[in-house]
């Protein structure tokens, strides 16, 4: 498998600043949006390079009435018992989230409820379908957020680099994920199933749908390293290549 990293995972927002401790990175339509507007440390910082680093972002972010505060750490690298109880006293949710990759061929095996899941590139027929699902989702953020993310996907629909891919239960929208293309890679990006729809095979076969398109490619995304979804990608023969920690709060 060639060498992935978190590099490989693609980013919305621009490099607004940059030094030699980090990459500050914002979007100014999407504000609403932690992991488009956050600072990246490029080593791990001490206590002090920290505080710095938030003092900055903090006036940057209330200058544009944007109030949540975002920190990625260095990549397979473990936050110290001193930072991590500083951030935990300045009152940052503090987490890790892990980098799985897989070739095509080595998904396991995907049986029964074929005639009653349907899988399809999204099209202008069901657009909006599609959008109307991503709101569902998305809302539990804020509404705000949202209608944000709205144009985002609007802008995924045209580009060349971007699927957008539907599942169907019984003729009824159930899930969805976004497919971000590059010559090598495949990374699959918000991947949901409807709660009403879940433990019914839909997210098994919108991956293999996924791995029967795109055979020659490596499949990458990135999952919540504390969730119940990791434990599925390690059952469906994916390799975990790596560990990222990040600090937020609003």
């Amino acid at each position: 498998m060639d060498q992935i990293s978190f590099k490989n995972i693609q980013k919305i927002g621009e490099t607004v600043y940059e030094n030699e401790r980090y990459i500050h990175v914002h979007d100014s339509k999407l504000t609403l949006r932690y992991d488009s507007n956050y600072i990246e440390f490029k080593h791990m910082p001490t206590l002090a390079e920290f505080d710095q680093a938030a003092a900055y972002l903090r006036e940057y972010h209330l200058m544009r009435n944007q109030h949540h505060m975002k920190f990625y750490f260095p990549e397979n690298e473990e936050i110290s018992g001193e930072l991590a109880h500083h951030l935990k006293e300045q009152g940052y949710e503090v987490g890790f989230m892990e980098l799985y990759a897989i070739h095509p061929q080595q998904f396991t095996k995907v049986n029964g409820l074929a005639s009653m899941i349907e899988i399809k590139e999204v099209t202008e027929e069901d657009l909006e379908i599609y959008m109307e699902l991503q709101y569902e989702q998305e809302a539990v953020n804020g509404v705000d957020f949202a209608k944000q993310k709205r144009q985002v996907h609007q802008d995924n629909f045209l580009s060349e680099n971007v699927k957008q891919i539907l599942a169907y239960y019984q003729k009824e929208p159930a899930g969805s994920l976004d497919l971000i293309l590059t010559d090598t890679t495949v990374e699959i990006d918000g991947f949901n199933v409807r709660e009403q729809f879940q433990k019914q095979g839909i997210g098994s076969k919108l991956q293999k749908y996924v791995m029967d398109v795109y055979k020659d490619k490596t499949v990458i995304l990135v999952a919540d390293g504390e969730d119940t979804p990791r434990e599925m990608y390690r059952r469906q023969n994916y390799n975990c290549l790596g560990f990222q920690y990040e600090a937020q709060k609003c």
